[in-house]
């Protein structure tokens, strides 16, 4: 994940040598829930309130269309539905790498987006009664037992926005975790697995 993360980086530098280059930033609330498989069951958490936020670039590839990319911080997670008081919050730093089309409509551009992200996890945290453990457990940490996720996240995200030609952008996104975030895939016999999905809204700034 290190090396990942490292390619990103470069990435991003290496964004500095070509023309026509966007940078901008972006924020908004981040609505998430976790889809938990555990044998046969199948459940989809309720849905818990984060922020996504952070650093965007736009890689221009022809004309109106571009790599977006860039770093976030991504807020992730989710409740139980029942009256349990059982909550996970996950921080990721999260890099998309999104095939963007960007025509133009009326004064200002549609924005278009899909493809891959790949994310990290920085810190998170079960909270309330998992299984026979109670409390406040790290999440990415052995003290959650069984319950223990792994820090890396994958999957694909869907990007609809405007931007306007004085460079403010306003969007909404979606991401659909497709790698099984558990680092148990077998809880007592059974499989076991985790997949992040969230979606949200936000307010940016090209420069």
């Amino acid at each position: 994940m290190k090396k990942v993360l490292l390619s990103a980086a470069a990435m991003l530098v290496a964004a500095l040598s070509f023309g026509q280059v966007k940078f901008g930033v972006v924020a908004g609330p981040n609505f998430s829930s976790a889809t938990v498989k555990s044998g046969g069951d199948k459940e989809t958490s309720g849905l818990v309130t984060n922020v996504r936020a952070g650093v965007t670039v736009d890689l221009p590839l022809a004309d109106e269309f571009f790599i977006g990319t860039g770093l976030l911080y991504a807020g992730k997670g989710g409740k139980n539905k029942d009256n349990s008081d059982f909550k996970t919050n996950l921080s990721y730093l999260q890099v998309p790498i999104l095939f963007t089309y960007k025509p133009e409509v009326g004064t200002g551009k549609l924005v278009l987006g899909i493809g891959p992200y790949l994310a990290y996890g920085i810190s998170g945290k079960h909270k309330g009664g998992i299984g026979n453990l109670t409390g406040d457990l790290k999440a990415f940490d052995d003290e959650s037992g069984a319950f223990k996720l792994n820090r890396f996240d994958a999957g694909g995200t869907i990007q609809v926005g405007y931007e306007l030609k004085q460079g403010l952008y306003f969007g909404i996104n979606t991401d659909l975790g497709l790698v099984n975030a558990a680092s148990n895939k077998e809880i007592a016999g059974q499989d076991f697995s985790w997949r992040n999905t969230s979606f949200g809204a936000s307010v940016g700034y090209k420069f």
